[in-house]
């Protein structure tokens, strides 16, 4: 009898103890609990401690409140141009309302998943391969109002559709990447090109530049030549008429300009014969008695009108040596430029006056000596 009760104890304990449990629910943070009463919905238990009713209340469903995200596998997709790709997807999604969720539809994330699919199929059916591959932004944008709209009665919110990766056939990504390096390689070409005009125009330019200051170089060296010989002209005039050699400084220059004859480089040999100094003792003699003939010594008069008129010929010859390398300045230039009116736009130089090559003034117009 005492075995019975003490039995009859155990169970009434361990009953109490189920008791207690069953009508005790913890429910941890970010989840819900639905509970049924009889099999009808009771309520939604909160996080927290909740208290049921034991062996009338019971948890139908405990779902994840926290945001979720799923990975489908690579779904094959035909474009418009007949070319299937595979897509591979991933989803953002978060429960709002677990009753919905546990009473609209019998399992979510299944039909989640082929919501997607289809959807996909029919967003990617519309595009071309090349258009597919650079429009991801508005098919996911697609993607996700479609699947929010639809998943709105059943309590979930899609956040966010994202593609993964779109994988065309190999073949097709094999002409790709033919197609890039094609496109790399024309890019390459054109630039090379472009750099090689550049540098034949610079070069050209260089070119151009330079030719122009060389021929202004050289149209200036021989102005200075043409003026240094007007005045090496007028200073010899000036010197020859002012002394009036005689005979004897004449013949004083024949016999110096003996040994440069001798030095040229095409004599190998000059032989001086004896008959020849004879004639040169006697020409010394006979010059040693002009002495005191008359018109040898230096004569104190000038013909002025003389001298002037050889040195303004003096002065107008190279005159027109200066007019004539300006002008074959100019038509260098020209040629240089391309531009045939080149050779009005440079100046001509100023022609040297008569008066500077006479010594009477320079070309200021200043006088440069007095003459007596």
């Amino acid at each position: 009898m005492e075995a019975v009760i003490g039995v009859l104890i155990i169970v009434i304990v361990v009953f109490a103890i189920v008791t207690l449990l069953r009508s005790v629910r913890i429910v941890p943070q970010q989840r819900m609990d639905v509970v049924e009463r009889l099999g009808k919905y009771k309520r939604t238990l909160s996080p927290g401690l909740n208290l049921l009713v034991p062996f009338v209340d019971s948890v139908r469903s405990k779902v994840d409140m926290r945001e979720q995200v799923v990975s489908f596998p690579p779904q094959p997709v035909i474009t418009s141009d007949n070319l299937v790709v595979s897509i591979d997807t991933v989803l953002y999604f978060k429960v709002v309302d677990p009753v919905r969720a546990t009473y609209e539809i019998a399992n979510f994330l299944q039909a989640i998943e082929q919501l997607t699919v289809t959807t996909l199929r029919n967003v990617i059916g519309s595009l071309d391969l090349e258009r597919a591959l650079t429009s991801r932004e508005e098919i996911n944008r697609h993607l996700s109002t479609v699947l929010d709209e639809t998943t709105g009665r059943w309590g979930i919110k899609v956040t966010r559709v994202e593609i993964k990766a779109i994988e065309p056939p190999p073949s097709i990504r094999d002409s790709m990447e033919k197609q890039m390096r094609a496109e790399r390689e024309r890019r390459a070409t054109i630039l090379n090109a472009e750099g090689h005009k550049q540098a034949q125009i610079l070069t050209a330019e260089g070119e151009k530049q330079a030719a122009v200051l060389r021929a202004d170089g050289d149209r200036q060296s021989r102005i200075l030549q043409a003026e240094g010989q007007a005045k090496a002209i007028r200073t010899v005039f000036d010197a020859i008429h002012t002394a009036n050699p005689s005979q004897k400084v004449l013949a004083y220059q024949y016999l110096q300009a003996l040994p440069q004859i001798a030095n040229g480089t095409a004599n190998k040999v000059w032989i001086v014969p004896t008959e020849l100094t004879k004639a040169l003792e006697g020409m010394g003699g006979a010059l040693g008695g002009l002495a005191d003939m008359v018109g040898d010594k230096p004569s104190a008069k000038v013909d002025s009108a003389a001298v002037e008129k050889e040195a303004v010929a003096a002065a107008e010859a190279a005159a027109a040596e200066a007019q004539k390398v300006n002008d074959q300045v100019r038509v260098a230039e020209a040629e240089v430029t391309g531009d045939p009116d080149r050779t009005a736009a440079l100046p001509a130089p100023e022609p040297i006056p008569p008066s500077a090559a006479l010594g009477g003034a320079d070309y200021n117009g200043v006088a440069s000596r007095e003459r007596a």
